[in-house]
């Protein structure tokens, strides 16, 4: 049971989305009646916005091309206790987010994820699950183990979260963010199975299984560097310092065995390799200092917060 005294924002970004969105309105006006929902319109070419609207949706747009740009908007012009993102395509079950919503409550929870199960061949293609799985492995190896579905954009999330929440990605790499942010900050948080369905006719996907792949795995670097910066760089270092040492090893033999050193250039990169492996640590020790700071800052602007009551 959810308290009506609750101010709960349903939040759904469209990018050209007419075959659907009057459909997903009408889905979380039935589950959340006493929910505001917002459709935040990407630059559509078609009806979205006037359909959206007529549905009963609160209908807002944003300039800047991308969902990253919209999630930013969104998390900052709207003001609620609980929120619920979605997409505006269908494809996200709207019958589930009482069950998300308790379980935040229940819990004193501060995201809760939908881990997407597929009711058709057509919801999820195999590239995208495979990427997927990859990826989602690949952030449990980084940042540690706690989601199986990193790039589900169907979320709820708690107003302390929101409003601590540094949106720096412009695509679909905010999934990825989203879930580093509550990694890196040890935010309790917890995935709950709901059905993904494929998209309806005359819907069609703007995602692409490589570039965007790419992507997410080059924000995920990205975040491993400014997130890990010790251990980023010192692997840096560690690889230059490997091969300044297999080119110095010979040098070294010769110069034992016949007292000369016939290869000087070889001499010389080996030493500048090694100087600049040690800068790598180096500069990994003085960005991990600053990575600590900022993450203080961010664990601060997230405690004055004040947290969902549920007395």
């Amino acid at each position: 049971m959810i308290p009506s005294s609750f101010r709960i924002a349903v939040l759904l970004p469209c990018f050209n989305e007419e075959a659907a969105v009057a459909t997903v309105v009408a889905g979380f006006r039935s589950a959340l009646p006493g929910a505001t929902i917002y459709v935040y319109d990407n630059n559509s070419t078609d009806r979205t916005a006037e359909l959206a609207r007529e549905a009963g949706a609160e209908v807002r747009g944003e300039r800047r091309q991308g969902k990253g740009h919209v999630v930013r908007r969104m998390f900052a012009d709207i003001d609620a206790d609980i929120y619920v993102l979605a997409d505006g395509d269908a494809t996200y079950d709207a019958p589930s987010a009482p069950r998300l919503i308790a379980r935040l409550i229940a819990d004193h929870l501060d995201m809760v994820v939908g881990l997407r199960v597929d009711q058709a061949e057509a919801a999820y293609r195999r590239g995208h699950r495979a990427g997927n799985w990859m990826l989602t492995h690949f952030l449990s190896s980084v940042f540690g183990q706690a989601f199986k579905d990193i790039l589900s954009g169907y979320r709820v999330f708690s107003r302390r979260f929101v409003k601590s929440f540094p949106v720096l990605s412009d695509g679909f790499e905010i999934e990825t963010e989203l879930t580093v942010h509550a990694l890196e900050l040890a935010l309790p948080v917890a995935e709950i199975e709901t059905p993904y369905y494929a998209r309806p006719e005359g819907s069609f996907s703007k995602l692409n299984t490589w570039r965007d792949g790419f992507r997410i795995l080059g924000t995920i670097l990205k975040l491993y560097r400014s997130e890990k910066p010790l251990r980023f760089f010192t692997a840096i270092g560690a690889f230059l310092a490997l091969i300044a040492i297999g080119l110095a090893i010979p040098i070294f033999i010769t110069y034992l065995e016949q007292g000369i050193v016939p290869r000087l250039p070889t001499a010389v990169l080996s030493t500048g390799l090694m100087i600049v492996a040690m800068l790598s640590v180096s500069s990994g020790l003085v960005l991990d200092t600053v990575t600590r700071g900022r993450r203080e800052m961010k664990l601060l602007a997230y405690l004055s917060q004040p947290p969902l009551k549920t007395d």
